[in-house]
């Protein structure tokens, strides 16, 4: 089944994110040279889309933080400790949609209230719909892509090391990346 851009109505009802076709990851920038990707390998997820008036749609994400994955174990272990994201006091990073506005044909802006590290901030994260398909199981699937720049102070998320030439070594800046697969509920 292919659904137009245009004409989304055919799309509501109830989605679970399916992790393991879905990325949420990170770049910050390290040592102001290069760049430091990474992702969190454990979350999950729900909405409800209304197609025909996207502004009563809902969503939520809830990410697993001791799952944080940059490919290098020392780096994130610094990551989940206090410094960081501070994994055993705040074991979860949550998003919960407040609202969902159509863009155009094929964007949305998604504002919710973001929770890392205990402290809340609403943000809105532009959205790109990438289609739907169902797949060799009969399962309808649709396919967004976002990404948001965050600054990890106003999470509290506050560590940082001065270089000898100048700078620090870990932006405060932090771009979060959403790859969504989703599957609508029967």
């Amino acid at each position: 089944m292919a659904t137009s851009p245009t004409d989304l109505s055919a799309l509501t009802g109830k989605y679970t994110l399916d992790a393991s076709h879905s990325r949420i990851g990170f770049v910050a920038r390290h040592a102001m040279v290069t760049k430091v990707r990474g992702a969190f390998n454990e979350f999950d997820g729900s909405a409800y889309f209304d197609g025909a008036d996207p502004s009563k749609s809902t969503g939520k994400v809830t990410i697993k933080a001791t799952s944080v994955d940059t490919r290098n174990a020392q780096r994130d272990e610094h990551l989940r400790s206090n410094d960081f994201l501070n994994m055993d006091e705040y074991p979860e990073i949550a998003f919960v949609s407040t609202s969902v506005q159509r863009s155009d044909d094929t964007s949305f802006e998604v504002t919710g209230d973001l929770t890392v590290k205990g402290v809340t901030n609403p943000v809105t994260i532009p959205f790109t719909y990438e289609g739907t398909a169902t797949d060799p199981f009969g399962n309808l699937r649709v396919g967004l892509e976002g990404s948001v720049t965050i600054n990890r102070k106003d999470y509290g998320v506050i560590w940082n090391a001065a270089l000898e030439t100048g700078g620090v070594l870990v932006s405060e800046k932090i771009v979060l990346e959403f790859e969504i697969s989703a599957i609508k509920n029967s």
